[in-house]
């Protein structure tokens, strides 16, 4: 699934084509996603875009009526392409541009989402996430408060939106094997320091991954077509007996919450 680090390279990558311009009118091929698309995207006329902003991996673009909130899911992808462009099997959506482009949604599996929002604030998707990971709310005081009172495993703890948005699978992983944490300890038994090592990095692991154009999943390109590169530096993810590169030890992996664990025994404490 695109993560936090793929969805903004994304934003990053469609801003130019869509911020300044109209959306003609949407073509939605297949509306039956994650959930239906919205009937307003389905009605959209002459639409001036405002601004393309993320909240999570949500994608957000905003135009006068209201906002447009997509989510990537397990396999989708944007592209700006010529509108002369046949579209393939599982493109499902295009906004048709006055500028002769198409930003085109592909997703082979269908658990991505176009819906619509007049206000934000009421938006029932929007409502409960925690704060932004990259942002000053996300702080080493505010992490160790919230974790005092957790016994679950650190790694699940982390993944959780209610707790920071977008630190999924690969980047929890990455971050606790950078901090020297073990994923399988408590919540709880952080100490002040830990959560502050462990904030930083956690910055510090999303802004290269960013700067690098998100991570090489086999279902993500960026919106010109080109694959992320970040993975060419994961220190854990995916390698399961593989040498540490730090210590040479064998990198292992477990089960937390139905996801897979990357981490080295040694290095992580």
């Amino acid at each position: 699934m695109p993560e936090l680090p793929e969805v903004e390279t994304s934003r990053r990558g469609i801003e130019p084509y869509l911020k300044g311009h109209t959306i003609m009118h949407a073509v939605v091929r297949n509306a039956r996603l994650r959930w239906p698309v919205s009937a307003e995207i389905l009605a959209l006329s002459d639409q001036p875009v405002l601004s393309v902003q993320r909240r999570a991996k949500y994608l957000l673009v905003e135009l006068n009526a209201g906002w447009i909130i997509i989510h990537l899911g397990m396999s989708g992808s944007l592209r700006v392409l010529p509108e002369e462009t046949e579209p393939g099997k599982h493109d499902h959506v295009d906004l048709v541009m006055d500028t002769g482009h198409v930003l085109r949604y592909t997703d082979p599996r269908r658990f991505g989402a176009w819906l619509w929002s007049a206000d934000l604030a009421g938006s029932n998707v929007l409502a409960h996430l925690g704060p932004e990971p990259l942002s000053e709310d996300f702080t080493a005081d505010y992490l160790f408060e919230k974790s005092r009172t957790r016994k679950s495993p650190i790694k699940p703890w982390l993944m959780d939106n209610k707790l920071v948005v977008g630190v999924g699978n690969i980047y929890a992983s990455e971050s606790l094997f950078v901090a020297g944490i073990s994923p399988d300890r408590p919540a709880h038994s952080l100490k002040r320091e830990e959560t502050a090592l462990l904030v930083s990095t956690i910055k510090a692991v999303l802004l290269r991954s960013i700067e690098q154009g998100g991570t090489t999943l086999k279902d993500f390109l960026q919106s010109d077509g080109k694959p992320g590169y970040f993975a060419q530096e994961l220190q854990v993810y995916g390698r399961a007996g593989e040498p540490c590169r730090v210590c040479g030890t064998l990198i292992e992996s477990k089960k937390h919450a139905q996801r897979t664990t990357f981490f080295c025994p040694r290095c992580q404490r």
